[in-house]
């Protein structure tokens, strides 16, 4: 049995490696094919018009077969792989939106996107002996690389600028203020802001607007 399950781990694709957050490479055939597609379509969404909305949904349903209903991207986007991120309905991304989804990214319902938000899954090993590219024994070169997954709950808003790294969960309501770079988890219904990102305050009945009747 044991055997058996050594074995198994060590045919485990580059790709399932990947996605489990576990130490790859992104060389593989398998891997390199899935990545090129997902970025020529992300060019050919950035190439069409927002009047081409027929056109976009169609891209969009080849790059981002998980996502709900009423998701607006304003492009230009630049997705690693599409395939693993997750959007929920009424998801909104202004101009830029990066998402290198190495490893899965989890984004809720009602989520707004301000411009340059980029949501990195990928990591590099610290050391350089770990890091450096290497020689496959046919001489083309390879790094070794692994991941994080990122979850952002319902209802968040991230403002310009926003960098969110590998490992990081923002709670549902949250506000991440523009320029931030999150590195550790977020709790629900705060505001947070800076580099790294902090928690500054809840959010509250005191911060309520009063908006005008809808007609």
């Amino acid at each position: 049995m044991e055997d058996r399950q050594g074995s198994d781990t060590a045919e485990r694709s580059q790709l399932e490696r990947m996605i489990a957050g576990e130490v790859y490479d992104p060389s593989d055939p398998e891997v390199a094919g899935m990545l090129a597609k997902a970025h020529q379509l992300s060019r050919d969404y950035n190439a069409c018009a927002e009047s081409e909305g027929e056109r976009r949904n169609e891209i969009l349903s080849r790059l981002l077969p998980h996502r709900g209903k009423g998701v607006w991207l304003t492009g230009p986007i630049f997705f690693d792989y599409g395939a693993f991120t997750t959007l929920g309905d009424n998801v909104y991304a202004n101009f830029n939106i990066t998402v290198l989804d190495v490893c899965p990214v989890t984004v809720g319902d009602n989520v707004m996107f301000g411009p340059n938000v980029s949501l990195l899954t990928p990591l590099h090993p610290l050391r350089w002996q770990e890091r450096n590219l290497r020689p496959h024994r046919d001489g083309s070169m390879f790094d070794f690389e692994y991941g994080a997954p990122i979850t952002i709950g319902s209802n968040c808003w991230l403002a310009g600028n926003v960098t969110v790294t590998g490992g990081v969960t923002i709670g549902e309501g949250s506000v991440i203020g523009a320029g931030a770079v999150v590195t550790h988890d977020i709790p629900a219904n705060v505001l947070a802001a800076g580099v790294p990102c902090r928690v500054i305050r809840d959010i509250t009945e005191a911060d309520r607007l009063e908006l005008p009747a809808v007609s």
